[in-house]
């Protein structure tokens, strides 16, 4: 495979560490995932929320980033701290999961600025692929 095919393809296998301990596997980087000790894992890397919201907070600093270079604005930092409120029943009986993103902008930028940067935070492509779905599909292999 490519470099060009394997963009976006990521590969879990368990580690053999605990009893949910996986070796995650994106390209030429390899992470872990587990869960925490309290549901029965050794914690050995995030649980896969976690992994979501890491992939919500990267999309949202480069996005922000990106945006502001183009503008060529005086941003200085950006940081952003994303937390999975917790799951609760949506309508006819469904669960419906909630994100808390909290973005800090450094530099001397100005309310307009600071306004359309919190604005084009609400487009990264991560979270609106999560917002208005992602068809998953299972296939044997």
């Amino acid at each position: 495979m490519s470099a060009v095919e394997n963009r976006n393809v990521v590969l879990v296998q368990e580690s053999g560490h605990g009893p949910y301990g996986q070796f995650v596997s994106i390209g030429q980087h390899i992470m872990g995932a587990d869960e925490p000790g309290a549901v029965g894992g050794h914690n050995t890397g995030p649980d896969p929320f976690e992994f979501v919201l890491a992939g919500i907070g990267a999309c949202t600093v480069m996005t922000i980033r990106m945006y502001a270079n183009r503008k060529k604005w005086p941003l200085d930092d950006v940081r952003v701290s994303v937390r999975h409120v917790r799951a609760a029943t949506g309508g006819e009986g469904g669960v419906r999961h909630a994100v808390e993103r909290t973005i800090s902008l450094t530099g001397a930028l100005d309310d307009e600025q600071r306004a359309a940067l919190m604005a084009i935070a609400e487009r990264c492509p991560v979270s609106l692929a999560l917002e208005t779905g992602m068809e998953i599909t299972s296939i044997a292999g």
